[in-house]
């Protein structure tokens, strides 16, 4: 069972990071467009360094979930410190191996929760990978079944040149795009890339490398969906 987030814990640890990271960076937020008031909402941020992470929490104000490799929870000690963060598992290769993970996702988006997805799945620095989409085809077939629009909000994060200690650091959130559906996955994927490229100033790798998981049926995530019993806290949620 996973932990569910401390809204204490989390805010006792931004502002600490908001400390320390005042230190190295100068920290600047623009935000381009109107953001979603509630929820649900999918934040889609840049990845470069282990950094971006503590930088969107701290560019939006309510609390955040987030969904990471599931190798950052390794440690049982970690691992309770980041569920308490609201860190989410997830085994990219292998869903089965995240199967409650993932079932707590669909219960946050049922909750209408803000949860952060980097898209690329790992680093790319000097320029912004083609995206893996497969959670975002997982969300879009949620879509569908709650009959709501989930607002999918790109994140552009640019760091400059180090002068001195300091590093000055721009934080763009880009207004939220929409799907209709899971048949729009790989293009969505592709907007969102195209923008995050506009919105940090970076060159876009080639699509050629975009998420092959895509194209493929998947044999898990749609037997999650279709399941009535999701469960939380080993309560029934959803009809």
């Amino acid at each position: 069972m996973l932990t569910k987030r401390h809204p204490f814990v989390y805010t006792v640890t931004r502002k600490i990071a908001r400390l320390v990271l005042s230190f190295f960076y100068k920290i600047e937020t623009e935000v381009k467009g109107t953001l979603p008031e509630g929820g649900p909402v999918i934040i889609l941020p840049k990845h470069q360094y282990w950094t971006d992470i503590p930088l969107v929490s701290l560019a939006f104000h309510p609390l955040l979930y987030f969904v990471a490799k599931k190798e950052l929870f390794r440690y049982p000690l970690i691992r309770h410190y980041l569920s308490l963060l609201g860190g989410i598992p997830v085994d990219r290769g292998q869903s089965i191996r995240t199967l409650d993970s993932f079932k707590l996702l669909i219960a946050l988006l049922r909750a209408k929760e803000r949860i952060v997805i980097f898209p690329e799945g790992t680093y790319f620095r000097d320029q912004v990978g083609a995206g893996k989409g497969r959670l975002l085809q997982m969300i879009l077939k949620l879509q569908e079944k709650l009959k709501l629009k989930i607002p999918f909000v790109p994140v552009g994060i640019r760091y400059e040149e180090r002068k001195g200690w300091r590093r000055r650091v721009e934080i763009c959130i880009g207004p939220p795009l929409f799907a209709e559906g899971e048949s729009e996955a790989i293009s969505l994927t592709e907007k969102v890339m195209a923008e995050i490229s506009r919105l940090c100033r970076l060159p876009k790798q080639s699509l050629e490398n975009q998420d092959k998981m895509l194209r493929t049926p998947n044999s898990l995530l749609p037997t999650i969906l279709d399941k009535e019993d999701i469960c939380q806290d080993g309560k029934k949620i959803g009809p």
